[in-house]
């Protein structure tokens, strides 16, 4: 009864984790072995890990990351220009922490919106709020925003984020008063988070795209001067994945082809076995 009520409140207060381990100890004949001092550090242990779990969980589920990509999982091998040292130095989100930000550049395929999402999620497991948007989305938002009367709270909530992804840059066409938009938006954020673009277009070219000079010196000075620029060149990797498939697929129906031309036919052994017979 006792053990009941302690479990009771133990949820009631929240504390599910512990209250798990509590269970699992009491199922454990030689827990009794150790000391309180070591059961009870193993419940808090527990507690805390649940915690950081959900914590995180729900940091991920607010950034909204368009693919589940970890830092674990970025390909160093394909030749795109692409230095580990590089991506080692933002692991650490020290770039968050003093509000820096971050540029990926390169063609289709070279694998930008999957760092920029492994970057993301690593803030997320620092316990760093992130948001990710993907630019024609972004700007649609704000201009639903703008009708409905949602912009300062949905300026707010943007500002208020310590990574911002900007997913495509300059891949939609944006009006003139949409870059002011995005000027407000960076110049909120100028000091207090860190901005990460990707883009298929160098930074060198980016005044041309928006068009209008005084707002692309304002947006370059608030994004380029202290951001870490990541240029990656090459194949496209989903191409090259593709390539893998049909020559890993190609090589598969060879070794099948091969290994049925080796197998022997038990009608042939069985004609052998019976010509052996005869003549013994």
């Amino acid at each position: 009864m006792l053990h009941e009520q302690t479990m009771h409140k133990l949820y009631a207060m929240k504390f599910s984790g512990m209250a798990e381990a509590y269970e699992e100890q009491l199922q454990q004949s030689q827990i009794g072995d150790l000391s309180f001092e070591d059961r009870f550090s193993m419940l808090v242990e527990r507690q805390w890990i649940w915690k950081e779990n959900r914590a995180l969980t729900r940091r991920l589920k607010y950034a909204g990351l368009k693919l589940d990509a970890c830092i674990e999982d970025i390909d160093y091998r394909h030749p795109r220009g692409l230095k580990r040292s590089t991506i080692e130095q933002l692991v650490t989100c020290e770039w968050i922490k003093y509000h820096r930000n971050c540029i990926i550049t390169g063609p289709t395929g070279a694998g930008k919106t999957f760092i920029g999402c492994a970057l993301a999620h690593q803030a997320c497991r620092e316990g760093y709020r992130s948001l990710y948007f993907y630019v024609p989305k972004l700007f649609r938002e704000l201009a639903m925003a703008h009708v409905d009367g949602r912009i300062t709270k949905l300026l707010k909530k943007i500002a208020n984020v310590a990574v911002l992804v900007i997913d495509d840059w300059g891949l939609a066409t944006i009006k003139r008063h949409q870059y002011r938009d995005f000027l407000e938006i960076l110049d909120d954020r100028h000091g207090s988070g860190s901005t990460l673009i990707t883009s298929q277009f160098p930074i060198s070219s980016w005044h041309e795209l928006i068009g209008d000079p005084t707002v692309a010196d304002a947006i370059l000075d608030r994004l380029v001067h202290n951001a870490y620029v990541i240029e990656l060149k090459g194949e496209s990797m989903r191409k090259k994945k593709r390539g893998d498939e049909r020559t890993n697929a190609a090589e598969d129906d060879r070794e099948g082809k091969k290994e049925k031309h080796r197998r022997p036919d038990p009608s042939d052994q069985g004609s052998d076995n019976n010509k052996s017979g005869g003549k013994a």
